[in-house]
């Protein structure tokens, strides 16, 4: 990260330092994937070296966030060695009232699930840019992880659902060949020009399909969302 941020790196950074205050020494704690967790992560390392937060166990979510932690000196574990997380903290690429959210665009959306899925408190970290008044809202990508055999196929009977009438979809490339997740999978994003009438429906539809491993559709999961934005740090809990 440059040393000088931008206001957008530095809401970021603001979002992550005060999600880092629900972490207290002893704590098994999962690393989110993105650039706003990046800031918690390294507020993380920095409380352990400075021996103010002791006896910390992180469980990242991503190849990256795992040599990022390493890096920083913090102690890390696997979902085998620590089933029960007691706060995962995370960014979001969308946030509606609800706090339920979308994420996945930097590719991590599987083991953050599942990560975040056994903590106790998910604390979600972002900038007010990120909120939306109904996910897919802001017009950029929901992903799905696909497995990648007749990957074609999958993609045609997830464009023909009801549930997501409307959008656009696109395999997820890097350069000319498909993008492929941590876990060996492909990606597909679809696009909104409105928000999702039921996200609920449309998670279970796609869920439902052979060759579907899951989706950025991250429902009910958020019980406190760390907002920055130019007026300062809003904390939101789930009613």
């Amino acid at each position: 990260m440059s040393a000088t941020l931008s206001r957008q790196d530095e809401l970021k950074k603001q979002a992550a330092w005060k999600a880092v205050e629900y972490v207290k020494s002893g704590m098994v704690v999962g690393l989110g994937t993105g650039s706003t967790a990046y800031f918690a992560v390294e507020r993380i390392g920095q409380l352990l070296k400075d021996g103010e937060l002791k006896d910390i166990i992180g469980v990242p979510t991503s190849v990256r966030t795992y040599e990022h932690a390493k890096s920083v000196n913090i102690p890390l574990a696997t979902l085998d060695e620590q089933p029960s997380i007691d706060v995962a903290i995370d960014g979001a690429d969308e946030v509606d009232p609800n706090l339920d959210v979308v994420k996945g665009r930097g590719g991590a959306l599987l083991r953050e699930k599942m990560v975040e899925k056994a903590s106790k408190l998910f604390v979600c970290i972002v900038d007010d840019s990120k909120l939306v008044d109904g996910l897919g809202g802001s017009k950029l990508a929901m992903p799905i992880e696909i497995v990648q055999f007749c990957h074609q196929y999958t993609i045609r009977r997830i464009a023909a659902l009801p549930q997501v009438a409307g959008c656009t979809h696109k395999l997820r490339m890097e350069g000319d060949k498909p993008y492929v997740t941590d876990n060996g999978n492909y990606i597909i994003d679809l696009y909104f020009e409105t928000p999702m009438a039921d996200s609920k429906a449309a998670s279970e539809a796609i869920l439902a399909l052979e060759g579907v491993v899951d989706h950025g559709l991250f429902l009910d999961m958020v019980g406190v969302c760390i907002i920055a934005g130019k007026e300062g740090v809003e904390v939101r809990t789930r009613k």
